[in-house]
């Protein structure tokens, strides 16, 4: 059985994709290369008509194409947004994205959207809340959530388990999937000071439906995931790593400030290819 018909919570193994991005478009639709699928940002799809939803239908007409969210606030104390909610359930029927992800965090407080992806305390009390929150949200859409680790600049004196139990025991208790995001791990790990392999190794395996790669910027004390770069060789060894414990899943390269042309992407995604199948073997040996 080929790596990518093999099936993890019903949800199938896409190879390696990359984000679909406005730069790209024209040689993407005039060239189609041979991209296993393409992951969007759900919000710049949810609108009335227009451009964007001219070009999604471009992309849907010959690649696979699954989408990923940044406005969910799962770990939010205001109520669900039911509009927000309702828009992106029917994005979902147009696309026949496999699964929807977004990200374990809140996005403001008090009424105020502070456009960041705040991390959580991570108590019993928040992974009740946003694991109550998360089966509310995969049962409205009717499609399989998939929650992602964030980057973190700051951690919570209320804490009172490590991040990666915590996210596990989310996952676990709401029923939802896993985006293992392995740059942020390595993001957090150096500004936290924590062992990325032990965050690697920790999480349930079998709610690993997407693994994100991507690029950072190194400030010396300190690193922003800026998505802005190449991925590094220590990501690269986590990403060995994870695809060594967790087996086929589907990935995906983060390329969104300084976008560089199609093929710098598309020769990175050839890298995560490589390395995977490599990790494949040695985890099938």
């Amino acid at each position: 059985m080929e790596a990518r018909d093999r099936m993890r919570l019903g949800l199938p193994d896409l190879g390696v994709g990359v984000g679909l991005r406005v730069p790209h478009y024209t040689e993407i639709f005039e060239t189609q290369p041979a991209v296993d699928w393409f992951e969007i940002i759900s919000e710049n799809f949810m609108v009335a008509g227009g451009m964007p939803l001219a070009n999604l239908e471009r992309a849907l007409a010959r690649y696979r194409v699954v989408q990923h969210g940044v406005s969910l606030s799962i770990g939010s104390t205001s109520p669900l947004d039911w509009d927000y909610l309702r828009s992106l359930r029917a994005l979902l029927r147009k696309t026949g994205s496999p699964w929807v992800s977004d990200h374990l965090c809140f996005t403001g407080a008090g009424g105020v959207d502070a456009h960041d992806l705040l991390p959580l305390p991570y108590t019993e009390e928040a992974l009740r809340h946003v694991a109550a929150r998360a089966r509310q949200v995969q049962d409205f859409l009717e499609t399989r959530l998939v929650l992602e680790n964030v980057s973190s600049y700051l951690a919570y004196t209320q804490s009172q388990m490590s991040e990666w139990a915590f996210l596990s025991a989310v996952v676990e208790e709401a029923d939802c999937g896993l985006l293992l995001d392995v740059n942020n791990i390595y993001v957090s790990s150096y500004n936290h000071g924590f062992d990325p392999n032990a965050y690697v190794d920790g999480v349930p395996h079998h709610r690993v439906v997407q693994i994100h790669l991507a690029g950072h910027t190194n400030h010396g004390k300190y690193i922003i995931d800026t998505h802005s770069d190449h991925v590094i060789d220590p990501v690269w060894d986590l990403y060995r790593r994870a695809i060594g414990r967790i087996g086929p899943v589907s990935t995906l390269i983060e390329w969104d400030e300084d976008i560089p042309p199609l093929a710098t992407l598309l020769a990175e995604a050839e890298k995560a290819k490589t390395i995977r199948e490599e990790a494949l073997k040695d985890h099938a040996a």
